[in-house]
């Protein structure tokens, strides 16, 4: 099993990249090839005292930054590592793409490279998020800020797939990301894709609000990459100030600090059951083969586990269910 990994993407790279797939052999069967800089690259191993066989490393002379517009690089890019690295998918020499860098240019790459699965007009990028009742899948969160009702349909079916083959959900529930539970409520492309879904095969349970993202209410949460990226940027933003301020409360008194030496194992618990690092990467779902996007401030546990998801959607082979559905 080959996963690419992408050794200039993300705030951090190289060396947390470097860091994170040493990690990953340590605890996965799984052979790495790391596309980027290869006198860097080398470097970084030689420091680290890699000595083993499973890493392998092809020179990419250009790297797409995050600030740059996703379709110009790629097509001004050919030598970046995210085209490279994709072109070694698309060969058949690897199995799986994972990147923290540049996200609207992994899509953009994926699809030009690997193209979509029949009858998907564009990807989605699939996040699997802990809830009060389980896990729940919200797509897109940021592959398409601009989409059509019928893409919307498309991201409900491949996310029943998802859910029904991966997370053993036999009739997962579909909500629609909205400012309202009324059907009437949203712009006229949100109600437009309600109406599709309200006719579709799926398990169709109407509008969900905001509040509802991490109570289970749903299995699928559908909305457009926008609204999508915003809702997880911002989930993640309390997530960390909700762990600062009890840190600072907890802090503050003689009573405090005491009852922290006992609260220490739960606060660690509660710690990676809302880490983004503990997650990894999330799958593109639509392209024809495995594509993995981390978050670009990922660290060397985020992408450790981003090789997990990695391997675990090749032995999964997800693509297939999602044709059956789209069929």
């Amino acid at each position: 099993m080959k996963i690419v990994v992408d050794a200039m993407g993300g705030d951090h790279a190289p060396q947390v990249v470097i860091d994170g797939s040493l990690a990953a052999l340590r605890e996965y069967a799984v052979e790495i090839i790391l596309v980027g800089d290869e006198p860097q690259i080398k470097n970084l191993l030689k420091k680290a005292k890699y000595t083993g066989d499973r890493i392998s490393v092809v020179h990419a002379p250009e790297a797409i930054e995050m600030c740059e517009p996703a379709a110009n690089s790629v097509r001004r890019k050919r030598n970046s590592s995210i085209v490279l690295g994709l072109e070694l998918v698309k060969e058949g020499k690897a199995d799986a793409f994972f990147s923290a860098g540049n996200t609207g240019a992994v899509v953009c790459a994926s699809t030009l490279e690997l193209r979509l699965l029949p009858g998907i007009e564009r990807p989605g990028i699939g996040l699997v998020t802990p809830t009060l009742k389980g896990n729940s899948l919200i797509i897109d969160v940021g592959a398409n800020i601009d989409p059509k009702p019928t893409q919307l349909l498309q991201y409900g079916i491949m996310a029943d797939a998802y859910c029904k083959n991966i997370l053993n959900k036999p009739n997962p529930s579909v909500g629609l990301l909205n400012i309202g539970e009324e059907e009437k409520k949203g712009t006229d492309f949100i109600r437009e894709s309600y109406e599709l879904l309200e006719k579709s095969k799926l398990n169709f349970a109407g509008n969900i609000e905001g509040k509802d993202l991490f109570t289970g209410k749903c299995d699928i949460i559908v909305c457009d990459g926008f609204v999508g990226n915003v809702a997880l940027k911002v989930s993640e933003s309390a997530a960390e100030a909700l762990q600062t301020f009890l840190k600072r409360h907890l802090l503050s008194t003689f009573w405090g600090k005491l009852g922290l030496i006992f609260m220490i194992p739960s606060l660690k618990r509660f710690k990676k059951d809302i880490d983004y690092a503990e997650y990894g990467g999330a799958l593109l779902l639509g392209v024809n083969g495995v594509v993995i996007i981390g978050h670009g401030r990922s660290n060397a546990r985020a992408i450790k586990n981003a090789i997990r998801v990695a391997k675990e959607e090749i032995e999964r082979q997800v693509n297939s269910k999602i044709l059956e559905a789209i069929k």
